[in-house]
């Protein structure tokens, strides 16, 4: 930080400078018979050197023109005058005043660089210390206080704050210089310097707070890292518990579920006509307490697969003859796409029947409950590369762009749903999660004219596999 000068120092060398001059010229000239022409160079130049080291180079140089001027004045013939009777007095002057000049430009650049190297230490000095007192603390807190204290200590500033855009206070009743920190071309935050007096910095300093308003945009920076990776900790160790207890209660719930299907049963066989509706609901609940456990099993990855090569189609009948007495009379249409049917009349893919079986039921439940009554269902089979997928297409409301990412999600239901759909929002959940287990994906993307289409993809039988199934080698489609 730069302050006004004073005048004092300043001026101080110049009076004191050119007093020596003249006290140095005043016995010169009481020596002057005595003395010769070299011995009165020295002595000027003595002083020129003296006064440079004090004063700097411009000092150094007046001094030398002063000088030069007495010496032709006062010690060369004739005296008193400016005229030079020796033609090689004229060498010894020169001389002098070059000498002169020289000399205080060389010591005024070697005060200069000896300057320089000193702000350089200091600024390595700085940032070392810097360093360390980000280093030494614990907490990132305590790192940003360390920091705002080194700058402060650096600059010569009366205050220091390193605040982030969010909690940005107002300036203080006082000269305020605030600086923008970047991270990645990003503000994270505002270093503001204040001070009693107006702040100027010059070129070196200013080069200096550069660089320590980086240390201080690092500082923020993992001070936002920080608390975010804290609440990322305390939002997977609440995941932990969550699952842990759901599959905790969702076990100790069966017991209970068995007994009341088993009463409601023998009241049915006695005719109480409210049995069947206990049993329903029972049965109604025993599913979603399935859900809930099976969910906890494969978000940890502890539920049993049976992955073998199996056929397609053989997933799509089972499929349908188990969702014909939950499809309310709904028209399901089964379309296969992009195979010649001569070449490969069956598709074979790897998976559990047994679980992706369910998940598909999950994705045609879905439709039914959403699309409209009067629109057929549309399930699409192809094969695409490696994969199979079964895409499972309607002409429902869709789900809106900002929900795509969140359907997925356990216990999820879209804004607007009709209350009387039922579900908890697991079968997406569940069925996605069944999907990666086996190797496969389910995605969502919105049906061209209206509506949704849910991509169910499983891992195709290799070259190998498909030759021994069929007999014969079918090489793997690009």
């Amino acid at each position: 930080m730069r302050t006004p000068r004073s005048l004092g120092p300043g001026w101080l060398a110049w009076v004191l400078s050119f007093a020596a001059l003249a006290l140095v010229t005043v016995v010169l000239l009481l020596l002057r018979g005595t003395l010769g022409k070299a011995h009165i160079a020295l002595a000027y130049l003595l002083v020129v050197l003296v006064g440079s080291a004090a004063g700097g180079g411009v000092l150094g140089v007046a001094l030398s023109v002063a000088a030069f001027i007495c010496f032709n004045y006062l010690f060369l013939p004739p005296y008193a005058t400016l005229v030079i009777a020796d033609p090689l007095d004229w060498l010894v002057l020169v001389a002098f005043l070059v000498t002169g000049i020289v000399a205080a430009q060389l010591l005024s650049r070697a005060q200069q660089r000896a300057e320089l190297a000193r702000r350089r230490a200091q600024e390595v000095e700085r940032l070392a210390s810097l360093g360390a007192e980000t280093l030494n603390v614990g907490r990132a807190e305590d790192a940003l206080v360390a920091i705002a204290g080194v700058i402060r200590g650096a600059l010569g500033v009366a205050r220091c704050e390193i605040l982030r855009p969010s909690d940005l206070p107002a300036a203080p009743a006082a000269f305020v210089l605030e600086v923008p920190l970047r991270v990645h071309e990003q503000v994270v935050g505002v270093l503001r310097l204040s001070h009693d007096a107006p702040i100027v910095l010059e070129s070196d300093a200013q080069r200096f707070l550069d660089a320590l308003s980086y240390y201080a945009a690092l500082g923020v920076e993992r001070v936002r890292l920080t608390a975010a990776a804290e609440r990322a900790e305390a939002f997977r160790q609440a995941d932990e518990l969550k699952t842990a207890l759901i599959a905790t209660v969702s076990h100790d719930l069966r017991t209970p579920l068995t007994t009341i299907k088993a009463l409601a049963h023998e009241l049915a066989a006695r005719g109480e006509e409210d049995a069947l509706s206990i049993e329903e609901e029972a049965d109604r609940l025993n599913g979603l307490v399935a859900d809930l456990l099976d969910l906890s099993r494969l978000s940890v990855g502890e539920l049993p697969l049976r992955i073998e090569l199996d056929a397609v189609d053989d997933l799509v009948a089972t499929t349908l003859d188990r969702l014909r007495g939950r499809s309310a009379g709904r028209d399901v249409r089964v379309l296969r796409l992009g195979q010649d049917v001569s070449d490969e009349p069956i598709l074979f893919a790897r998976f559990d029947l047994a679980q992706s079986q369910r998940a598909l039921v999950n994705l045609l439940e879905n439709a039914i409950k959403y699309g409209p009554a009067d629109e057929p269902i549309e399930l699409w089979v192809m094969r695409i590369g490696n994969r199979v997928r079964l895409t499972v297409a309607d002409r429902g409301p869709g789900i809106p762009e900002e929900e795509h990412a969140l359907i997925f999600e356990p216990f999820y239901r879209p804004k607007g749903a009709r209350p009387d759909v039922g579900g908890a929002g697991l079968g997406l959940a569940i069925a996605r999660r069944i999907a990666e287990a086996q190797g496969g994906a389910l995605s969502y993307a919105p049906r061209p004219g209206g509506g949704s289409e849910f991509r169910l993809e499983l891992p195709a039988g290799t070259a190998a596999e498909l030759a021994y199934v069929h007999g014969h080698f079918i090489p793997d489609r690009p």
